[in-house]
């Protein structure tokens, strides 16, 4: 399945018992030039407290506890108009409308503006939000001459943000209500052509950052191309009813052949 650029291997564990190590299976089935090719797995399984449960597994097969794209794609794949997901992150609400995914994501934290960190012997203001999954934000000039992948890197690894790490997105400002961004991916270790989580907190900081306190959404061009739409209520220094909104679809079905990889 695909949503915005943004690849993914899905798999039902019902219909699946014999997975017993889903880590190993997203190492090999996410590579591309030996497996199946993807930027995760979700593993959807049965959930005591939601309809089902997404787990999501990066390439490195490293658990991720949200993945807003991935959550998209899940939603798409039940096919149900109204569908609750169980994420580490917490319990994720949809809408489904055709092809149309719009969710709604647990409630941002952790915000912290203009950090300085030291960076090639240079120090950079990045900013800090955690939507689901840890996001640092970095305002560019001209976004297609970063050096996404080295640059990335290197903050995602900064010991400023250890142990964990960090996803990186870059932002470019369009508009006062429309950005540009994009994203290295902690787990793909890579940029990827959208990110989810990423889209969000770019637009949360960006709020922040410009003088668009009368906008409650925000467009976010994505390398791959699409626009997604952030909605957002911000109540003092608060978000709430954070929203992300765009296409998915299924790209194909198959069967993956496991002793192929013993």
């Amino acid at each position: 399945m695909v949503a915005s650029g943004n690849d993914f291997v899905v798999i039902e564990r019902s219909q699946n018992p014999a997975i017993n190590n889903p880590r190993i299976l997203a190492r090999s089935i996410c590579d591309r030039k030996f497996g199946v090719g993807a930027d995760g797995l979700l593993l959807l399984e049965k959930s005591k407290i939601a309809d089902v449960r997404m787990r999501i597994f990066n390439p490195d097969g490293s658990e991720a506890k949200m993945c807003g794209n991935g959550a998209r794609c899940s939603v798409l794949y039940i096919g149900r108009r109204n569908t609750e997901l169980e994420t580490k992150a917490g319990i994720i609400q949809s809408q489904l409308k055709g092809n149309s995914v719009k969710i709604k994501l647990t409630e941002p934290k952790d915000l912290k503006l203009n950090l300085p960190i030291k960076v090639n012997n240079r120090t950079l203001q990045v900013n800090f939000i955690n939507t689901g999954v840890p996001h640092t934000v970095i305002f560019v000039a001209d976004l297609d001459k970063i050096d996404v992948i080295n640059l990335g890197r290197q903050i995602r690894f900064h010991k400023r943000f250890a142990p964990q790490g960090t996803n990186v997105d870059f932002v470019e400002a369009l508009s006062n209500k429309s950005i540009k961004i994009r994203t290295y991916e902690r787990g793909v270790e890579d940029e990827t052509l959208a990110c989810g989580t990423g889209v969000v907190a770019s637009a949360l900081i960006t709020n922040y950052q410009l003088p668009i306190t009368n906008y409650q959404k925000i467009n976010v061009h994505t390398k791959s191309g699409e626009i997604l739409k952030v909605y957002f209520d911000k109540i003092g220094d608060k978000f709430r009813n954070v929203w992300l909104e765009g296409e998915a679809k299924i790209v194909y079905k198959g069967c993956w052949c496991e002793e192929s990889r013993m």
